[in-house]
């Protein structure tokens, strides 16, 4: 199987996961059962029916978080030669020419996007564009409504 890219800090969040769902989770969700086998008839104990229910949920994610550590290749760009260049978990800051602003990226595995915290995946046309190149360059990006210039401002390996 391909290893999967995964940043020191997002394979830090995917322990601290797992942790919580093996010793506070899973043991929460046992009680509720045994709560639940308690009041009787199980045919017709929704409660009991809602237990079991979170734990297949909790059970499934547990294999899932266990799969993406299993499969992950944990990259700290702090290690990693990159000469001035934008590398996997590099913060980049960027001056979008349609915007006029700066905005500010750090590029990311696909499990750890999330836009809102300034994290892109390195699949997304901009973290694609953006690897290899260094301060000063600027680059174009295609994105489903055009395409977008950006001016690399600074590179930082955190």
């Amino acid at each position: 199987m391909t290893k999967v890219p995964l940043t020191v800090s997002g394979a830090e969040k995917l322990k601290q996961e797992l942790h919580r769902l093996k010793t506070v989770e899973r043991p929460r969700i046992i009680q509720a059962i045994a709560e639940a086998r308690a009041h009787g008839d199980l045919s017709e104990n929704a409660e009991y029916h809602a237990a079991k229910e979170q734990q297949s949920f909790i059970e499934g994610r547990i294999k899932d978080v266990e799969a993406k550590l299993g499969n992950a290749q944990i990259i700290d760009p702090l290690t990693v030669n990159a000469q001035g260049r934008i590398v996997f978990g590099a913060t980049v800051d960027l001056f979008e020419e349609e915007g006029q602003r700066e905005v500010t990226y750090q590029i990311v595995g696909d499990d750890e996007a999330d836009i809102q915290d300034g994290k892109i995946s390195i699949s997304s046309p901009i973290a694609r564009a953006l690897i290899g190149k260094e301060s000063g360059d600027v680059v174009e990006v295609r994105v489903p409504d055009g395409t977008r210039q950006y001016e690399i401002l600074d590179i930082r390996y955190i």
